[in-house]
């Protein structure tokens, strides 16, 4: 188990730099502490591709956030994951806070971002007319888009594995120490591995797994997020991302279009002590749908289908990506907080920069494979199509998730790509993610588990580890 490179997380950061790593001579492992990849901060996020007009240039992540949303065209082309560049609105309800509208139009327009406008209330409506009559004007920029961040990951992923990349989950990482030239790194239950290099991305743990290298003492704090998710039938969901002007401490409460027709309201921004508190609380719950209805007045708690929460690994101002000044062949890639997503890309290929400058030779593959195969999906297919599946496949005839419209084949391939838990199928396919949430599909979902792995009732987990789903069996 030797290696040139291992990357510590694999979440969209983790999953960007394998996929950029894939494409040269060396040997790169990632090293998932759960599951399945995606499970951390990259499953429970907003899903957009920022505008680039949030932050200043003299910030390293807003650099990398205008060159990584650059770069989606072409991944979407290799790699078939969930996107549209749908645009984004800032929209403006009182006249006092078009001076900040104005001052982040002047920031995208220093930031060369392409097509940004600066709009009056006739303009902004036009744009959307599912906003307020009370708006006075705002910005438009319509590079945004939006994305199926876990579909994205395992995209990423596939592309990395596919290209020589190996993959551990369930590598918690608690020992690292430097023989030589290598890292010899443990993971909780006693596996080991050795690798030149190590790259840490580890999200809300970027701390801990600093320590455990002996490199930098910094501490990474949480803070929560809670969303609504919204029925794909529900009036409110509008045809751009809609942001609230920002305040100090984050972009504010948002109305979401999703990649897949259904739509997102929130977050909030908490901080918390504890990075494993996913909990969505009332109270929060309430002044989410507050600040949307401000924005989108027909937005409904009838629609509500779903809550949920994700967790920001905060740091400072500015993300942290450096080479250690304290551990050897030791790279930082944390606080990795908005626009983290939409820099991914970016940072996947700064870091391949730093392990350059580090002196890591990089010799390109010469049959490097960029695409992933383009796979269908039931729903969203025409009768004909679906029809000649079927003919060759029986199971894509089984309708299992009937909120969703995913097929019995669909299930099945995830699990052969080795999501065989509750949200890896999921994540996978948007099997429990429709009205019902999945109560019409979970119990199916399991049964086919455990036909495809030979996993016992006992052992079918939601995400991995304590998560057991079945007490008894009927």
């Amino acid at each position: 188990m030797e290696f040139d490179a291992a990357i510590i997380g694999c979440g969209v950061s983790g999953a960007n730099i394998a996929r950029r790593l894939s494409a040269y001579n060396i040997k790169t492992v990632i090293l998932e502490k759960a599951s399945d990849v995606s499970f951390g901060t990259s499953k429970a996020n907003s899903g957009i591709i920022h505008g680039g007009f949030h932050h200043n240039k003299k910030y390293l992540k807003a650099r990398l956030e205008i060159q990584g949303s650059l770069m989606f065209d072409q991944l979407r082309r290799e790699l078939n994951f969930p996107f549209r560049r749908c645009g984004i609105i800032v929209a403006a309800l009182h006249d006092d806070e078009m001076k900040a509208v104005e001052h982040l139009y002047l920031q995208g327009v220093e930031n060369n971002v392409i097509g940004i406008e600066l709009c009056s209330r006739q303009r902004i409506l036009e744009l959307e007319p599912k906003l307020s009559s009370d708006v006075t004007g705002g910005l438009y920029a319509p590079g945004g888009g939006i994305i199926e961040p876990y579909r994205f990951v395992f995209a990423l992923v596939e592309s990395a594995l596919k290209n020589g990349v190996e993959l551990l989950v369930n590598f918690r990482v608690n020992k690292a120490a430097r023989n030589g030239d290598f890292w010899h790194i443990s993971a909780e239950d006693g596996r080991q591995i050795k690798s030149r290099y190590a790259i840490n991305a580890a999200g809300l743990y970027a701390d801990e797994v600093s320590k455990t290298f002996g490199a930098e003492d910094f501490k990474i704090c949480a803070r929560k997020g809670e969303y609504f998710l919204l029925d794909r039938m529900t009036k409110a969901c509008p045809s751009k991302v809609v942001f609230p002007v920002p305040t100090s401490v984050s972009k504010g409460m948002l109305v979401i279009p999703t990649v897949e027709g259904t739509a997102l309201v929130g977050p909030t921004a908490d901080n918390i002590d504890d990075k494993d508190d996913f909990s969505t609380t009332q109270k929060h719950l309430e002044r989410i749908l507050v600040s949307g209805k401000t924005m989108i007045p027909t937005l409904s708690q009838n629609d509500v289908i779903a809550s949920f929460a994700g967790i920001r690994p905060c740091l400072n101002e500015d993300f942290y990506i450096d080479a250690s000044k304290k551990a050897p062949a030791f790279i930082q890639v944390a606080g990795i907080q908005s626009p983290g997503l939409t820099a991914s890309p970016a940072i996947g290929e700064y870091v391949k920069n730093i392990l350059l400058d580090m002196g890591l030779p990089l010799a390109e593959k010469p049959h490097w494979d960029p695409h992933v195969e383009d796979r269908p999906f039931a729903r969203e297919l025409d009768f004909n199509q679906l029809d000649n599946l079927i003919t060759k496949n029986p199971a894509w005839g089984n309708i299992v998730c009937r909120c969703e419209n995913v097929s019995e084949a669909e299930i099945v391939e995830a699990i052969r790509l080795g999501h065989i838990t509750l949200d890896g199928v999921k994540y996978f396919t948007r099997a429990q993610m429709g009205r019902c949430q999945g109560g019409f599909c979970t119990y199916k979902i399991i049964k086919i588990i455990m036909r495809e792995t030979g996993l016992s009732w006992n052992e079918i987990t939601k995400h991995g580890g304590k998560s057991r789903v079945l007490e008894r069996m009927l």
